[in-house]
């Protein structure tokens, strides 16, 4: 199975097109165009029932007191943890493109909300957390939201865009359904699987 994420290379750096935040010199970051890629595949199974998409970033900090915080740093040892950036599934198996742009144009304060779309079922985002505390932005983050990894962050982040051929047409989740809960159910079911990485960083030492 073959997968292409227009415009992001493997092992290269993802363009801020497709980012959360860019760095800003005068206020470390700011908001970007948060467009998700054009997601294309083929070659899947001829069994496949349906398809699932992840993106993913391994490499957020376990513990995050320190994230952003002036005259501090994420030491590269810290521990790390993984942070959903994209979570659709039950994706129908006669599909084979997500067009740019079609799931996210633009940072939305608050969140957009998850479920049934065009083109399969939206779950949430590692945002809704990581902004819960935030009186300007908290809210539910369904769909698509690009990179934003900390700005004082020791080491460049690492996006996984993944697709999985099913051979199950439905996982039968809904509501605020979570990357973690997708990986469980789809466990048994996958006939086929495909990944592109990129890279991101906001940290002006590491550009």
């Amino acid at each position: 199975m073959r997968l292409t994420i227009k415009g992001i290379e493997e092992g290269k750096p993802i363009p801020a097109t497709f980012a959360f935040a860019v760095p800003d010199p005068e206020q470390h970051i700011r908001l970007s165009d948060n467009r998700n890629p054009e997601v294309r595949w083929l070659d899947a199974p001829s069994e496949t029932r349906s398809f699932v998409v992840l993106v993913t970033d391994p490499d957020v900090p376990g513990v995050a007191d320190d994230v952003n915080q002036e005259g501090k740093t994420l030491p590269a040892d810290l521990p790390r943890v993984d942070f959903y950036h994209w979570v659709l599934v039950d994706i129908p198996a006669e599909v084979n493109l997500l067009e740019e742009g079609e799931m996210a144009d633009g940072v939305v304060p608050r969140g957009k909300s998850p479920g049934q779309t065009a083109k399969g079922i939206s779950g949430i985002n590692g945002y809704t957390g990581f902004l819960a505390d935030d009186p300007d932005m908290a809210g539910v983050y369904g769909g698509y939201d690009g990179p934003c990894p900390p700005w004082n962050d020791e080491i460049v982040h690492r996006y996984t865009f993944s697709l999985f051929a099913l051979d199950i047409p439905t996982l039968g989740l809904a509501g605020e359904f979570t990357g973690g809960q997708v990986r469980e159910a789809m466990a048994g079911h996958v006939l086929a699987e495909s990944s592109v990485t990129g890279i991101y960083t906001l940290n002006p030492d590491l550009l």
